[in-house]
């Protein structure tokens, strides 16, 4: 399986058109942008939900690596925030599993645990089917044609001689099945899926190649098509296990 990881919380649902891949705008900078002014977007109560998403996004897509030191002052600069929102947000981000604190060392993104990774994949399995059974009586026509289209790029790279290891693939996959969870429409499914992609960090893989994980997502998009939530609620959880 191919994952990427995602966990920031959802700033609502789009009404028309293609639903995002579960990033949202926030109208300010990243973690990894030039400095520039917090100011809370609409969904977000303070500074520290503010910080707390930019930090997070950025340890789902790894920009900030297992292991990176976070320093609260080195951050609060970047932001142009006290410290104290900063710290919040750590905190925060330390009860979702996804840094650690140390007294002398501040908090670093945490490293990989194998044993509650596949414990993680088994509830994003579960979640995600859920999401794919809602998603087959919601899904529009634009939504299924975006899910075609990832999928068609997909394939295409997954064809070329050094495609498997291409690192666009990731990406693709994540916005695939993003945009499978914002046709769910439940806002609450959409932010846990995306605790639980931050928890994966990449997590284990499994034997496929990604022409047969095109061909699973084939299956799954046929599914949504034909508005058939058990069979599209089947072949998500086999594709997220590896089951044949």
């Amino acid at each position: 399986m191919t994952t990427a990881s995602t966990g920031m919380p959802s700033t609502g649902m789009p009404s028309t058109g293609t639903p995002s891949t579960g990033t949202p705008s926030t109208g300010s900078q990243s973690a990894g942008s030039r400095p520039g002014r917090v100011i809370p977007a609409p969904g977000y109560v303070s500074k520290t939900d503010m910080v707390a998403a930019l930090i997070r996004e950025q340890i789902i897509t790894g920009e900030l690596p297992a292991g990176e030191q976070l320093r609260q002052r080195d951050l609060a600069q970047r932001f142009q925030v006290s410290q104290t929102p900063v710290r919040e947000a750590m905190r925060r981000l330390e009860s979702e599993g996804l840094v650690i604190g140390d007294t002398h060392r501040g908090f670093t993104v945490v490293e990989p645990d194998d044993g509650p990774v596949e414990e993680n994949f088994q509830i994003r399995a579960a979640l995600e089917s859920l999401g794919a059974s809602l998603a087959a009586r919601k899904i529009d026509a634009a939504g299924l044609a975006r899910l075609k289209e990832l999928n068609d790029q997909m394939r295409e790279l997954g064809a070329e001689p050094d495609g498997q290891g291409d690192p666009r693939y990731a990406g693709l996959n994540r916005e695939f099945h993003f945009t499978v969870y914002e046709y769910a429409r439940s806002p609450l499914l959409l932010s846990l899926m995306r605790l639980l992609w931050a928890s994966l960090h990449g997590g284990p893989k499994v034997a496929r190649t990604h022409a047969e994980s095109a061909r699973q997502h084939d299956e799954i998009l046929a599914a949504l098509r034909a508005g058939d939530p058990a069979a599209a609620a089947a072949g998500t959880y086999q594709h997220i296990m590896g089951s044949p």
